[in-house]
């Protein structure tokens, strides 16, 4: 580690990005259970809270890592848990719970093949229909994912400030080549990292409403142990956080918690355009596999091809009108993702378009070669 023109530079994997960059967004309290290939984040995590007054707790299990920070974040914490694979899959039902109760945490998911055991060690993409679906029930999330170790830092930052401001779980979704590969971080600047903390609640404790509907739909929060007392279920319930049979008043709970991220998808969708303002195919790449895209497309450039790529960002809310916008000019979408074509059936979905998928499920990396085979073909 050096300093150069005060910033801190060092070289240093995903996972370890992902731990720093949770410390300096103000993450207090992790639970978490060791698992190929997230274990780093863990251990980094368990050296580094306790130096600035946090909590680190290995737990028995990923169901109640989940549990555990539930319950922190209640308590007015900024909490985190990081898994993989079946980790994740264990989790599933206390994310739902965080959903309905709009607590707001940090699941980080370092992908690897499945399903069941699968490529413990080996990369893979083939989560993030998961990530959007794998609770139960109509429910609102939030999934990122970046492809490089820097990327890696300003999203899980940003991870947490969605959580924060939104009251939801916020999934950061790594592989297993983000989360192992050593790259130079720049450190930024503490005074141009922007941190976002949760609206608490002005009232007095006689007269909070926990699940109150605000103008913004996002309830202020209070701080279990700070004098406040009030019910948080999973359960549909009415704005005091207790269970209800009310049509009325179930209806309003469901279209509200969902409502909020579409209401405010345009300042929650993020994503990249790279050569697309006269290209005829578009490439469509996320994590990983846009490492391999980006060198793909400036290759065919540099042969006369007009290919450019998306990169989002955010999957879920999924970037649709802004798909479909592109759509209007883009001859052929080529997908590259470790898995069968989950994010290819959206871009078919959103552009009435058939996607060429570029796929691998053996563990590998898809290589810039092979995209450039693809955009090669479909250029003649």
């Amino acid at each position: 580690m050096r300093q150069s023109d005060h910033q801190t530079i060092k070289v240093m994997t995903g996972n370890e990005a992902c731990a720093e960059a949770a410390i300096v967004s103000g993450m207090r309290f992790f639970a978490g259970y060791p698992i190929t290939p997230s274990s780093e984040i863990a251990e980094v995590l368990s050296r580094r809270l306790p130096e600035v007054g946090g909590v680190f707790i290995q737990m028995e299990d990923e169901i109640a890592s989940m549990g555990a920070i539930i319950g922190a974040s209640l308590a007015g914490v900024k909490s985190m848990t990081a898994t993989s694979g079946p980790g994740f899959s264990l989790m599933q039902e206390n994310i739902g719970y965080a959903s309905m109760a709009e607590v707001p945490v940090v699941v980080v998911n370092v992908q690897r093949g499945g399903p069941s055991t699968g490529l413990p060690t080996l990369p893979s993409q083939a989560d993030v229909q998961q990530a959007r679906w794998g609770t139960h029930g109509d429910h609102p999330v939030i999934a990122v994912c970046p492809s490089t170790v820097r990327e890696t830092y300003d999203w899980t930052v940003e991870a947490f400030n969605l959580s924060e401001r939104y009251r939801v779980p916020v999934i950061l979704l790594l592989d297993e080549i983000v989360g192992h590969v050593n790259e130079k971080l720049i450190h930024p600047e503490p005074n141009d990292i922007k941190i976002v903390d949760r609206v608490r609640t002005t009232e007095p404790p006689d007269k909070y409403i926990p699940y109150r509907i605000t103008e913004t739909d996002i309830p202020p929060m209070a701080d279990y142990g700070s004098g406040y007392r009030f019910n948080v279920t999973g359960l549909s319930h009415d704005e005091t956080g207790f269970p209800t049979n009310s049509p009325e008043k179930i209806d309003a709970l469901y279209r509200r918690i969902n409502r909020k991220i579409e209401r405010y998808r345009n300042e929650i969708v993020f994503y990249k355009r790279e050569l697309l303002e006269d290209a005829k195919i578009c490439v469509v790449a996320y994590g990983s596999s846009a490492r391999s895209a980006r060198r793909a497309i400036h290759e065919a450039r540099a042969v006369g091809v007009k290919v450019g790529l998306f990169q989002p960002y955010v999957l879920w809310p999924f970037p649709d009108v802004e798909l479909n916008n592109i759509a209007q000019q883009i001859k052929h979408f080529i997908v590259p993702e470790m898995n069968l074509g989950q994010i290819a059936h959206e871009v078919a979905c959103v552009t009435k378009t058939i996607p060429i998928k570029v796929t691998r499920v053996d563990g590998n990396l898809i290589t810039p070669g092979e995209i450039l085979e693809r955009i090669k073909d479909v250029s003649l």
